[in-house]
């Protein structure tokens, strides 16, 4: 697989539809798809037709990046992701971050969907994530390292930039939003977690559980991204309230808590 030159095809085909280069990037979670709509002056590329891109067909993904200006900012928008429960190989999941690094981005905003395992925690609540756990046993620069994209052995004490998580705890206090922090844990899906597993991931310390996100922020940090995550919290984990889970849920409550995360995300994007 020549990487590099994926990656400079699929760059140069949506540089072929702009005028302005992003900056900024973003990764649209289940159900947060709408941030999209926000962006004004919009080139919407669905993803089917760029180079070695893949296709989701998770429900709440569509499949589309889109391209314009927030708050005065020329930012290119993933309008869902990939997983890799889907199947797709983690070179998929995270080659979009690839491209966007390759287009000039160099703040990456990374959102997701996920289950609270912290008990103060409450569905519909926003988390800045602070650090996270990889419970999926690889990595997505397991491989040859292709030092044009980035150190063998990268660090990863501050995947979650500390300037940006400082610009998102700022505007949420000026929008009175309660912002939670807390540390996120990647599991594969697609089966969500049994109650013994949220007893362990608790117990290792983490604060939510989810389905995505790692993988890109391990590529973006790799690349020399600056990455902020934000999860909204779309429910309680397995265990902690008896009741079932199911991904309608998920994207009711996203629905729901729309508004205060579009304003959140589009304050951060102003005062990057």
């Amino acid at each position: 697989m020549h990487v590099l030159q994926d990656i400079l095809e699929a760059r140069d085909f949506i540089m072929s539809k702009l005028d302005d280069r992003p900056t900024i990037g973003l990764i649209l979670g289940s159900g947060l798809g709408i941030l999209a709509d926000e962006i004004e002056n919009a080139i919407t590329i669905p993803y089917s037709e760029i180079p070695h891109f893949a296709k989701s067909k998770a429900i709440g993904h569509a499949n589309e990046l889109v391209i314009g200006q927030l708050k005065g900012k020329t930012v290119v928008a993933m309008k869902g992701r990939f997983h890799y429960y889907e199947g797709f190989t983690l070179d998929e999941v995270t080659f979009p971050v690839r491209v966007m690094k390759a287009l000039n981005v160099e703040e990456l905003i990374i959102t997701n969907a996920c289950g609270a395992v912290n008990t103060d925690f409450q569905p519909g609540d926003l988390m800045l994530i602070s650090d996270h756990i990889n419970l999926v046993a690889t990595n997505p620069l397991i491989g040859s390292n292709n030092d044009e994209l980035g150190t063998r052995f990268p660090d990863v004490s501050k995947v979650y930039n500390p300037e940006l998580r400082s610009i998102a705890t700022k505007v949420a206090n000026e929008q009175n939003i309660t912002l939670q922090n807390g540390v996120y844990a990647w599991w594969s899906g697609p089966a969500y977690e049994t109650p013994a597993e949220i007893l362990m991931i608790r117990t290792l310390g983490a604060d939510a559980v989810g389905m995505s996100t790692v993988p890109e922020a391990l590529v973006a940090v790799h690349g020399n991204m600056k990455v902020l995550g934000i999860s909204c919290l779309t429910n309680m984990a397995c265990g902690i309230l008896d009741q079932p889970l199911n991904h309608d849920e998920v994207i009711e409550v996203a629905g729901k808590v729309k508004m205060k995360f579009l304003e959140l995300v589009k304050g951060v994007i102003e005062e990057i």
